[in-house]
């Protein structure tokens, strides 16, 4: 013979059993009193059992009742963690994640955690928006990213940063360059050599700009772009050299590009993750985010010589 009860009825018990009123049982299921009292009806008729003993102050369970919640509460605990794995195995074979991203990070670290992921999970597409680091905040703050690789969002009241990896600001220049042959070069020596430099609308020109308040850098650069990436070609092509993050360098057996460790002062940004503070990931996106922690420090450490 069938029960005559659903779902809806069990959570509504489960409510009451667990606040012990049923005016704020019944708010906590979106329902009136009476349509929550008929539920609770219901299933102890559908039941053949009495489950709640009522009075005017406060509602408790019967013997009977308290058996019948722990089960209840076992029964919808599994089924809560049976719905999120097949969710959660649904995402990861075919789905979508979009990470934002600032240009000088992809070389270090976006390539190798990609691979890494494609392999695991080669039916996840994965949108890489590649942009400023202002515009990288935005794009997480706004819910078009799932989650941003940046060395911005630690003072972000709305957005979680979780640091990856600390790393020094270098020059790089071509390696027939004289200033390859150097240990070390203070910033002040930068004014002996075509400077290319980075735009104001640039995270890092922020960064490098309240970093050397107050310390003789020399002149303005020749050279003007809006992105580390566009510099380093620039830098390629030989019309100068330019201070960058070590984690924008490509790795060290390049043929013509090397880098140099800038002093007086060592200046640092920290990269790390970030996203929505409260707000869980998608399977796919947490299994990404995941893996660039566990790639910690990244496949050359925390900064560059």
């Amino acid at each position: 013979m069938a029960i005559n009860f659903d779902l809806n009825d069990l959570l509504a018990f489960r409510a009451v059993a667990e606040l012990s009123n049923f005016r704020k049982a019944a708010e906590s299921v979106h329902l009136s009193q009476p349509a929550f009292s008929r539920r609770i009806d219901k299933l102890e008729q559908a039941l053949g059992v009495r489950l709640l003993e009522r009075s005017t102050r406060r509602v408790s369970l019967t013997t009977v009742g308290r058996d019948f919640e722990r089960k209840v509460r076992e029964l919808l605990d599994e089924l809560d963690t049976t719905l999120l794995s097949i969710r959660g195995v649904a995402a990861t074979r075919m789905g979508e994640v979009t990470v934002a991203c600032v240009p000088s990070t992809v070389n270090y670290y976006l390539t190798e955690v990609l691979h890494r992921y494609h392999a695991k999970h080669p039916k996840v597409r994965v949108k890489v928006l590649d942009a400023g680091a202002n515009e990288v905040l935005a794009a997480v703050a706004r819910g078009e990213a799932d989650f941003g690789i940046n060395f911005m969002g630690a003072q972000e009241g709305e957005l979680e940063f979780k640091p990856l990896v600390e790393e020094r600001f270098v020059v790089a220049c071509r390696r027939d360059h004289p200033i390859a042959r150097l240990r070390n070069v203070k910033w002040s020596q930068l004014a002996s050599h075509d400077l290319i430099s980075v735009n104001r609308s640039s995270g890092n020109r922020l960064l490098l700009d309240q970093a050397l308040a107050g310390v003789a850098v020399g002149q303005a650069g020749i050279y003007e772009t809006l992105h580390v990436t566009t510099a380093l070609g620039l830098v390629e092509a030989g019309l100068g050299v330019a201070a960058v993050p070590s984690m924008a360098m490509p790795r060290r057996d390049h043929p013509l590009l090397v880098s140099v460790p800038l002093v007086e002062p060592v200046v640092k940004r920290k990269v790390g993750l970030i996203k929505r503070r409260g707000r869980p990931l998608p399977a796919s996106a947490q299994q990404l985010y995941d893996l660039f922690g566990a790639l910690k420090g990244g496949r050359r450490g925390t900064a560059q010589p």
